[in-house]
């Protein structure tokens, strides 16, 4: 009996040693194989993409764990709104040109090259500047006498909105930047959400409201998902969605017509608190 145990456990390490000269083997002409680009590297390369052979690896996982996950659930093929509508548009910030025979000047261009549509800031900061419901801005000494001089803040958008109607421009109205008097703590930063988000629900009704069947699309703040525009701090998307959703609820309150469009994210693949990849920010706000 002695004797037969040990030959077995002779024949197990004899197995042992052969299964890992096999597996020495197998990994030398493997990497022979990667190294000179063989049969098993063109193939790697195929199905992933890459080119070295660690990546090619890591890619190789990665497609394999596709059998492991979950596939999404996708709906049916639907139309696409909005599909008539000319894609080619200008980023414009006409409200940045002090002279108003510049800004139709801009604008003049604009039509002449052919484009139908300007994307146009309406800064927060810059129309309800100084307090809840103040829409007259006294930054300015205008005429030198060492004191503001009051002027309406509505003034310069009334022009720009006036200017694309008349050279046949639609206008996406981008909604953003609160004023300083939203954020009990400055540390927040400039860009940062309002304390109070109804704050920005009345501001976004109040453009509505004042354009109203003269504007109709309407863009709820930029880039979300990157600093600094969600603040000095980081994204939330769930806050993010919150804010898109109680503004496109008011909107189309003020005018059914109204179409509402999200922030556009900003392309990254970065997992930091400040910056958050644009694929998990959207999977975020649809969860």
């Amino acid at each position: 009996m002695r004797a037969m145990n040990r030959s077995e456990s002779s024949l197990r390490r004899r197995r042992w040693a052969g299964g890992a000269l096999a597996a020495v083997v197998l990994a030398a002409l493997l990497a022979l194989d990667l190294r000179g680009q063989g049969p098993v590297w063109q193939g790697l390369w195929w199905l992933t993409g890459e080119e070295t052979p660690l990546a090619q690896i890591r890619g190789l996982v990665e497609y394999l764990g596709n059998y492991l996950r979950v596939p999404p659930r996708t709906a049916p093929d639907v139309p696409v709104n909005h599909a008539g509508v000319n894609p080619y548009g200008i980023n414009t910030f006409l409200q940045q040109e002090v002279e108003p025979a510049k800004r139709e000047r801009q604008v003049q261009m604009i039509a002449a090259a052919g484009f139908t549509m300007i994307r146009q800031q309406f800064p927060w900061e810059d129309i309800e500047i100084h307090g809840r419901g103040d829409f007259t801005d006294r930054r300015n000494d205008l005429d030198g006498d060492g004191r503001p001089d009051p002027v309406d803040a509505w003034a310069k958008y009334d022009q720009i909105v006036a200017l694309a109607e008349q050279y046949g421009l639609a206008i996406q109205a981008r909604l953003d930047n609160p004023p300083a008097w939203t954020h009990a703590d400055p540390a927040v930063g400039s860009f940062a959400p309002p304390d109070d988000v109804q704050d920005f629900v009345n501001y976004a009704v109040t453009v509505a409201e004042r354009y109203r069947g003269r504007l109709r699309y309407y863009q709820i703040w930029n880039e979300p998902n990157i600093y600094p525009e969600w603040g000095e701090q980081p994204v939330n998307p769930e806050a993010y969605t919150d804010l898109l959703c109680r503004a496109y609820r008011a909107l189309k309150a003020v005018d059914p017509q109204i179409v509402v469009i999200s922030g556009p994210l900003s392309p990254t693949v970065s997992l930091t608190p400040e910056n958050l990849s644009d694929l998990i920010f959207l999977q975020r706000m649809y969860d």
